[in-house]
């Protein structure tokens, strides 16, 4: 693999985080400040992807209530399994924590990419941040 994924602490990870998350979702998908920074972060377990030169190409984070949420890829980088990789590092931290299942807000672009996983959609479509999401869920 060109890239590892790392499970990190919002103290420890902040910036790498923060310039993905500003990438995708405010520059690339304009999603505003005001909802990207919604103060879950701090006590959320997130995981990093690094390329192999260390450049931040991807992240994701569970809440508490193993909500996933946030995996994000930079566009050069999708369709080489580092938002696969993101997500089974964050399904690995749920099972360890014995979570019996997560559920995930997908944008409606990417469900089939958390159908191959298993993950079921449940629920009618929804609009956050302008942008048409469905509610899925995954038994652990």
């Amino acid at each position: 693999m060109d890239f590892t994924i790392h499970p990190v602490t919002w103290h420890d990870g902040e910036p790498l985080l923060r310039a993905v998350r500003e990438a995708v979702f405010m520059r690339e998908q304009g999603v505003s400040a005001e909802l990207e920074w919604d103060g879950l972060d701090e006590g959320s377990h997130h995981v990093l992807a690094l390329s192999n030169t260390g450049q931040a190409i991807g992240c994701g984070r569970i809440l508490p209530n193993a909500h996933i949420g946030r995996i994000a890829v930079i566009p050069e980088w999708r369709g080489k399994k580092v938002g696969t990789a993101i997500l089974e590092g964050l399904l690995a931290y749920a099972a360890s924590q014995h979570c019996p299942e997560v559920d995930v807000d997908a944008q409606v672009q990417v469900l089939p990419f958390y159908q191959r996983l298993g993950f079921v959609e449940e629920g009618d479509v929804f609009m956050d941040a302008n942008i048409p999401h469905r509610k899925m869920r995954l038994k652990l």
